[in-house]
This record gives structure tokens, C-alpha cells and sequence, in this order.
């Protein structure tokens, strides 16, 4: 006996199987998965341009820190120190579970804040030397700094709102439920007492 299937039976199979995956597209899309990788490609275009903003700012440091010495050998403590806030910064390794992992992503911020205080605290050493003040490279990199700080702010400030609407979506219901069987997490993002840390940027124009 043939056990060759009908052509009605492989159509009917294929159109049960066409439904089945209509139906299956249309639960997902019902209970939040389309927007879950919407946000989450969201947030992961925003910490990238945090990112992009914080190396900029590393990159910077290396002819500012070699410009003050050129005035201010003598201050080795705080150039030492910016030195070593950006290799801190720079070696930490930013990925998609650090930005996931509240205790990686805290660490992120601190190294952060330590290169932002170390900055600070340089900027107001060079105070002390009206040359190097008037200097015309330091006085562009000053200019970039100030820049790149600012850029890091708004950078910041839409990673937080990205977080922010993820994170609604992952507590609200029903799309909580969406969240549990994909293992889509809430996502920490940069805290108060971190802004209060890092969101001033350091002192650079000294024209004023």
C-alpha cells in the first residue's frame, strides 16, 4: 500500500502551518515582543553613544595632560591621577551584560565619575598658571572638553529615557508576562546620586 500523502493533505498541512505562524505573529505582536526589540535596540543605540561621547573624552586627555605638564611639571599628584582615572575608564569594557547587570553597570558610573573628578580637580590646578591659561593648544582642548561634556550629558540624558521606556514596558502588564517568557530583565540606568556625581561638567572656560 502507498503511504504517498495526497496533494490535498500537504496543502492543507501548509495552510495549517501558515496559520499557526499568522496566529503565532499576531500573539507576539499582541503582547509586546515587536516592542520589546524595538526599545531594546533603543537602549543599546543610546549606550553606544554614551559610549562614543566618553572615549572622545578619553581621547582628549592624553595632549591635555601632557600640555599642563609643559606649565605645571611640578603637579604630579593630580596629572597622575587623571592618568590613571582614564586608564580606570578606558579598560573597562563596556557590553550588552554590563549595561544588563545592575552591580557592572554601577561600576560603569564610578569609573566614570573618578575620570570626571580627576578632571575637575586638574582644571583648577591650572588655574594657578595665567601661560598655560594662554596657551592656544590648551585652550582648544579645553574647548573640546567642554564640548565632549556637554555632548555626554545629552547623550546620558537620552539613554535615560530609553531605559525608562523599556523598563515601563517590562513592568507593565500584560507585556510583563511577554517579559518573563523572553527574559527580557528591567535595565539599571545611571542613578541620582551618580548624576549629582558626574553631570557637572569640570571647569574649562577659563575666558570668562
Amino acid at each position: 500500500m502507498s503511504t504517498t500523502s495526497s496533494p490535498s493533505s500537504f496543502w492543507s498541512r501548509l495552510l495549517r502551518l501558515a496559520l499557526f505562524a499568522g496566529l503565532l505573529g499576531a500573539l507576539l505582536s499582541g503582547c509586546g515582543y515587536n516592542d520589546f526589540q524595538t526599545r531594546d535596540e533603543a537602549t543599546k543605540a543610546a549606550s553606544g553613544e554614551v559610549v562614543n561621547q566618553y572615549q572622545r573624552r578619553a581621547d582628549l586627555i592624553p595632549n591635555l595632560v601632557n600640555t599642563v605638564k609643559g606649565y605645571a611639571s611640578h603637579e604630579k599628584d593630580t596629572l597622575e591621577a587623571v592618568t590613571r582615572a582614564r586608564a580606570a575608564a578606558t579598560s573597562f569594557q563596556i557590553t550588552p551584560e554590563v549595561l544588563n547587570n545592575p552591580a557592572a553597570f554601577q561600576k560603569f558610573q564610578q569609573v566614570q565619575g573618578e575620570l570626571s573628578g580627576a578632571l575637575s580637580r586638574l582644571m583648577v590646578v591650572s588655574e594657578k598658571y595665567p601661560d598655560l591659561k594662554a596657551d592656544t593648544s590648551f585652550r582648544d582642548l579645553q574647548s573640546q572638553l567642554e564640548g565632549t561634556e556637554n555632548r555626554i550629558t545629552v547623550a546620558r540624558q537620552r539613554y535615560i529615557v530609553t531605559v525608562q521606556e523599556y523598563n515601563v514596558l517590562a513592568r507593565s502588564f500584560p507585556s510583563n508576562l511577554t517579559a518573563m517568557v523572553f527574559g527580557y530583565q528591567v535595565k539599571p540606568s545611571f542613578t541620582v546620586e551618580n548624576e549629582k556625581a558626574i553631570s557637572t561638567a569640570p571647569t574649562v572656560n577659563f575666558g570668562k
